[in-house]
């Protein structure tokens, strides 16, 4: 990517990195809660403008829905958690719906053993870090989402890895209740890890469809994310 290519091309890639570096540094800080959350939300709400305005057709617009619905459930959370849990299953449903209908036609042995992991681990493991039943249906449907997004045709070393950095950052959150009460692991790693799996999701899904609609792009070749 060219040095200037960020700035120029990707606006809202920009804004989105500078937001989530702002909510990290000031999380903790004096500045009232409701301009925090703003700019937690504004994080992922600017993948969601990036996607609107650099990828095409109408998995573009679903991957927005993902991520704008996963900017809602970010200041859900700060209000309450059911809240923001109970978005995040809105979010999901439309990452899956999106993944589902992007599934790589011929998978490898290795490709099905780990979406399968996906598929059942994690609600497992969310079940033994929380012992909630409601975090256990989460669980599933995340686990869905990354199982489907690893399975995907998009590239495994962006969307599927974003998924799977998902789900770490969610059980990271879960182990809050139990084996990690008190730490100050959660509170350090969550979102980094978190606004990491959304930026390779929504980059990654974009540069693919972009790649597949030539007559879209605007800028030189190597600078297509």
């Amino acid at each position: 990517m060219p040095k200037r290519a960020l700035s120029q091309h990707r606006p809202w890639l920009l804004v989105a990195v500078i937001a989530a570096v702002a909510y990290y540094v000031l999380k903790d800080g004096e500045l009232g809660g409701l301009w925090v959350m703003l700019i937690k939300g504004a994080a992922v709400g600017a993948l969601a403008l990036y996607a609107l305005m650099r990828g095409p057709g109408g998995d573009a617009k679903i991957l927005a829905l993902f991520l704008g619905l996963s900017a809602l459930g970010d200041m859900g959370v700060n209000y309450q958690l059911e809240l923001g849990g109970a978005i995040f299953l809105l979010a999901h449903s439309a990452a899956l719906f999106l993944f589902s209908r992007n599934l790589r036609p011929t998978p490898t042995g290795s490709q099905r053993a780990l979406a399968i992991a996906l598929l059942l681990g994690t609600p497992v493991m969310s079940w033994l870090l929380s012992s909630d039943w409601k975090v256990a249906f989460y669980g599933l449907v995340l686990g869905m989402m990354a199982a489907s997004a690893w399975r995907s045709r998009f590239p495994r070393y962006r969307v599927g890895i974003g998924a799977v950095l998902f789900v770490i950052s969610d059980w990271l959150i879960f182990a809050q209740m139990g084996v990690l009460e008190g730490s100050a692991i959660p509170d350090l790693a969550v979102w980094p890890l978190y606004f990491a799996a959304q930026f390779l999701i929504a980059t990654g899904v974009v540069q693919t469809l972009r790649g597949e609609h030539p007559d879209t792009a605007k800028v030189p070749k190597q600078s297509a994310v």
